[in-house]
This record gives structure tokens, sequence and C-alpha cells, in this order.
């Protein structure tokens, strides 16, 4: 009994899951929005096979009607070298060697110029001075750092040697 009921049990949920490999019809969700699946345009086409992000594995699907978008269209792009003329633009027109020319125009010049102002004079300390060594203003006694630290409460001036 319990064999039987397991065996309709799961005829039942095989039978389910396949159901969901049908066609599907796709219907845009905004008019004038294209469905594109790989460059081409399913909109209010028939697509059948696992595909989309609620199943575990993608495998590509099979449309039926569609249209291929061409995502770089040709716009007619012009090249000289090829020797055809443009589709649009200007129309350009040579005109003849012998033809009256237009009188010069008249000069024009116009110039532009940065200073910067006087500085004062130098003193004469060398560019690059010899380097100086200074030594260090104190009592001359050298810094203990293993021993108790220094007391540095102000003590009355001690007189240097001379």
């Amino acid at each position: 009994m319990q064999l039987r009921a397991a065996l309709a049990l799961l005829i039942a949920m095989t039978s389910s899951a396949l159901g969901s490999d049908g066609f599907d019809l796709v219907i845009p969700g905004r008019p004038g929005v294209p469905v594109i699946i790989n460059g081409i345009d399913v909109s209010y086409a028939i697509v059948e096979g696992t595909f989309g992000l609620g199943k575990g594995i993608q495998f590509q699907p099979t449309i039926y009607g569609g249209r291929y978008v061409d995502y770089a269209p040709n716009v007619g792009h012009y090249y000289p070298s090829s020797g055809h003329a443009p589709g649009y633009g200007r129309l350009e027109i040579e005109p003849p060697a012998n033809r009256k020319l237009p009188q010069p125009a008249e000069s024009y010049f116009q110039s532009w110029s940065a200073q910067s102002a006087q500085q004062p004079a130098q003193s004469d300390v060398p560019l690059n001075p010899p380097p100086i060594i200074y030594a260090p203003q104190g009592d001359g006694m050298p810094q203990n750092f293993y021993g108790k630290p220094e007391d540095f409460r102000p003590r009355a001036p001690r007189k240097l040697p001379n």
C-alpha cells in the first residue's frame, strides 16, 4: 500500500516538473521596449527551452519568430579612399581655375607678452654653499638615556668654562 502511494506521488511530481519545459509566448512589459535574447528581438515570439534566472542551468533557447537586432547599425560612414561620394552632407563644388578672385583681406597683427617683475638684489651667499654643522648649544654634558630621568625644573644659570 505504501509502495503504491509513493509511486503515485513520484509520478505526480515528475509530470509537474516536466510541464515547465514547454514553450513561452513573450509579451513585452512596455510597448515599444523590445525583449532581446542573444541579439534577437523575441517580442511576441515563441521561446522554447530552459532559460532564465529561475533555472539552475542555462541552455540555448529555441526561438520561433523574432528578428535579428544589429547592435552596431550601418550608419553610412564616409571613407574618401573608397572613391564614393558621401551619402549626405555638404555639396562640395570645385571652382574653376580661371575665376575672378576676391580682394585680399587687410593685414592684421596682434601679440601678447608676459614678464616677471624685477627681483631685489641677492645677498653674497653662493648658490651651493658648503655644508656647515652647528654644534648644539647647551652645558656640554652628554645626555644619559639609561639612568634616572632628568629634572626639567628651571635651575640657576651656570658659568661656562673659558
